[in-house]
């Protein structure tokens, strides 16, 4: 019984040390942010895909899914390359963010373009799914 009292008491500091650490963790992240607008910004910009990312509905096509999911993605490495560029010191990492602005535009560019092309596309296969439809009927 003194082995199973002692092993509770253990648990349950453990519990709160872990408790503890993990407030301690998240107190940190948020004054953090609070302080260090560079750390904020690049956080908004994490958040913002995240949440653009999750608002996407499977279409069924890999392609498609593939290059709505890549634009938000994308548009944060913008964010981010642009907040780098406000408050980045080291050139190499200035010239790096300023590569990413300049490829990721590109590709936002390219990845549009090509999600446009396939809307006729998809008109059209669901105009055909709609006529083979009404043909079993």
């Amino acid at each position: 019984m003194k082995i199973l009292i002692n092993l509770l008491v253990t648990v349950v500091a453990c519990s709160f040390v872990a408790n503890a650490i993990v407030q301690a963790g998240t107190h940190d992240r948020g004054s953090q942010t609070s302080t260090d607008p560079d750390w904020s910004e690049l956080i908004a910009s994490m958040d913002k895909m995240h949440m653009a990312m999750g608002a996407i509905d499977r279409s069924g096509n890999s392609d498609v899914d593939f290059v709505r999911l890549m634009l938000p993605h994308h548009q944060a490495a913008l964010d981010m390359a642009k907040t780098q560029l406000l408050y980045g010191k080291d050139p190499q990492m200035r010239r790096l963010a300023q590569e990413i602005i300049t490829d990721q535009q590109s590709e936002i560019e390219l990845m549009q373009r090509w999600l446009k092309q396939q809307q006729p596309n998809q008109a059209k296969e669901n105009q055909t799914a709609a006529a083979n439809t009404g043909k079993d009927n």
